[in-house]
């Protein structure tokens, strides 16, 4: 039996013949770490601090008498004068004032948000170091979570992106009131304060030109937008999806309201300035609250859904339907995946954590059936709708959790060869973990994108499957996010 396995984690690793002295150091440095020391400092005190290394949000780490102090831009090796913003028991954050001495892998970003909104941690390091760290990410959290023979894991080179820059396909950006005038972009790191983005780097260009036309119009037009102190405005969040086959865009305008003032002369405008908008839509989310998508969603113009091709196949994406960020590399993605599982003609699949299908229907034509399963029935829908339009006969998806439909499938005598997997940042179910070393399917491959839950995932799965090796993917070039494809085998 075969699992695969997908990870993300940060800096570069150590050789394989001094794995051992690695682990040593690194299991030293984090004990240190979880010391609560008290040290007397106050806020916009400054001080030396050599970086030691990258933290797995890419921020430089250092120790300021013995207590960890984390710098967003610096760089192992570097020397900077540190500067406190913020104070905690176990922890400082600081900013750099100035460097003293600069790393030889330090490039000038892009992008002039760097270390200023989030998204682009790692823009001022140089790409074959920022490859080098996704690897150690990996290795740091085997070394954190030790599951079962982690020292001997294969883990191997991050495999790098077709394309450093322009390659994310959506833009999700904030919008609010900047100095008087409409502004639309990130947050600053642990704030709400925004920072108002002309333009972006890893974004495709056109989705910039939409974003950046559709607030002009917002204030030409005074249409009000969110207002967090008085839960007032329209407008909140403005998303753009661009297909990287089609080329067609979708613009969705979240908004706090079902009403939309001037909705006419505004659609009007986005027709005759963004042609290349195929589908507007409104989703509405009222009030203050964290998530950013509401239950309600509203079709203003144009298509309800924009095409997209991955492995041959086509895929109608709706507005709130889950699709990898960097569209061309997702391809490698699957195709990892897919050389792991080394599937076989009469083999049976279950797809699960299936989103819209793209994993499964892009294998379906390898195997005798797909079987997936997905807890949100719009993107339920979605898979067996792109099933359809892609003439897949041997797929079919289920609104159900994966650890409930998985023994309800057995019950009924479905017997599968092969699992995938792709679960959120924080990884697999219990529940479905019990599942898995109860069933103990013969291929499995498991596509995550937190390496945390990744490593503790592995702690339980390693009592019934060997470790062939880990494949780190880097899907998101100049950020600290990383996936992983890991291939697992029964033990004997």
């Amino acid at each position: 039996m075969v699992i695969i396995l997908a990870l993300s984690f940060p800096h570069s690793p150590a050789e394989d013949g001094k794995m051992k002295g690695y682990y040593n150091e690194r299991s030293k440095n984090m004990a240190k770490e979880q010391v609560k020391t008290d040290v007397e400092v106050n806020i916009g005190e400054r001080f030396p601090l050599t970086i030691r290394r990258l933290g797995v949000n890419g921020h430089g780490i250092g120790y300021y008498k013995h207590k960890v102090c984390f710098v967003p831009g610096a760089l192992p090796g570097e020397v900077v004068v540190a500067e406190v913003t913020r104070i905690h028991p176990r922890f400082l954050e600081a900013t750099i004032h100035r460097i003293r001495k600069r790393s030889r892998h330090r490039v000038t970003p892009r992008d002039s948000y760097a270390n200023v909104a989030g998204g682009f941690e790692l823009e001022n390091l140089a790409y074959p170091q920022q490859l080098a760290f996704k690897r150690q990410v990996v290795l740091d959290s085997l070394a954190k979570f030790q599951p079962y023979g982690y020292r001997n894991y294969d883990v191997r080179r991050t495999i790098e992106a077709p394309e450093e820059y322009h390659y994310r396909n959506k833009a999700q950006f904030q919008v609010r009131m900047v100095d008087g005038h409409v502004a639309a972009g990130l947050y600053k790191p642990n704030s709400h304060d925004l920072v108002d983005m002309q333009e972006c780097a890893v974004q495709m260009p056109r989705t910039m030109k939409v974003v950046r036309t559709v607030v002009q119009l917002i204030e030409d037009l005074q249409i009000p937008v969110y207002d967090e102190d008085h839960n007032s405005g329209i407008i909140k969040t403005i998303v753009v999806r661009e297909s990287w086959t089609t080329g067609e865009l979708q613009l969705t305008l979240i908004t706090n309201t079902p009403k939309l003032i001037h909705k006419r002369p505004f659609l009007e405008a986005i027709a005759q300035q963004l042609p290349e908008v195929v589908s507007v839509m409104q989703n509405v989310n009222p009030g203050d609250t964290p998530l950013v998508w509401g239950e309600q969603m509203i079709h203003l113009a144009g298509k309800e859904t924009i095409t997209e091709s991955l492995m041959g196949l086509d895929f109608e994406l709706s507005a709130r339907s889950f699709l990898q960020l960097n569209p061309e590399q997702t391809e490698v993605l699957y195709e990892q995946a897919a050389e792991a599982l080394e599937l076989a003609p009469e083999d049976t699949l279950i797809d699960a954590y299936a989103g819209i299908g793209t994993i499964g229907l892009s294998l379906a034509s390898r195997v005798k059936a797909v079987r997936g399963m997905e807890v949100i029935p719009e993107a339920v829908a979605d898979a067996n709708a792109n099933a359809k339009l892609n003439g897949i006969t041997n797929a079919q998806y289920e609104v159900g959790k994966a650890e409930e439909l998985m023994p309800r499938w057995l019950d009924e005598g479905l017997q599968f060869d092969a699992l995938v997997v792709d679960p959120p940042r924080t990884g697999l179910d219990d529940e479905l973990i019990k599942q898995i070393l109860r069933v103990k399917p013969r291929k499995f491959a498991y596509v995550s994108c937190g390496m945390a839950s990744l490593a503790r995932n592995l702690r339980r799965l390693t009592s019934v499957y060997h470790v062939d090796y880990i494949q780190p993917i880097d899907m998101m070039p100049q950020t600290a996010r990383c996936e992983a494809v890991v291939k697992l085998s029964l033990r004997h």
